[in-house]
């Protein structure tokens, strides 16, 4: 008996629709990243992108557990000396959702090449409007 190997030629891919308001954002993060990668397909494959298209609305109105709004901070640096921004959870909840809950994402996937080719599957809008109605997106819950 051999392994199956998926080819990249071959895979199908779904739309899926999550509604961030109210859930938690690890939580969320996580049922993001594993559809992204495609580890809920029994045609997995590791070194392949068999994930689906993720869109999920509502990021502004995300939960985060415990003091992690004043605690939890954002980095960013410009390279440049000096050029370290810090940022609250608060701060980007109000100002940058998107970013907040694509940063959660992103942070869970491979990081090299194919990371960021799962990457361009992930659609984030702070509220309840997205651009992709025409793919019909299945709409699941995160729990």
């Amino acid at each position: 008996m051999q392994t199956f190997m998926q080819k990249k030629e071959n895979i199908e891919r779904k739309w899926y629709l999550i509604d961030a308001e109210g859930e938690t954002l690890g939580r969320l993060a996580t049922k993001a990243a594993t559809i992204l990668r495609g580890k809920h397909k029994v045609t997995y494959t590791p070194h392949v992108d068999t994930g689906d298209y993720v869109i999920v609305i509502n990021a502004s109105k995300i939960n985060l557990t415990g003091k992690k709004l004043e605690d939890k901070m954002y980095y960013n640096h410009s390279g440049f000396p000096g050029g370290l921004r810090e940022r609250t959870a608060k701060e980007m909840v109000e100002k940058y959702p998107e970013e907040m809950v694509e940063r959660a994402i992103k942070g869970m996937l491979p990081h090299g090449r194919l990371g960021r080719q799962m990457g361009k599957k992930l659609f984030v809008y702070a509220g309840s409007e997205h651009e992709q109605i025409a793919q019909k997106p299945e709409k699941i819950s995160v729990k």
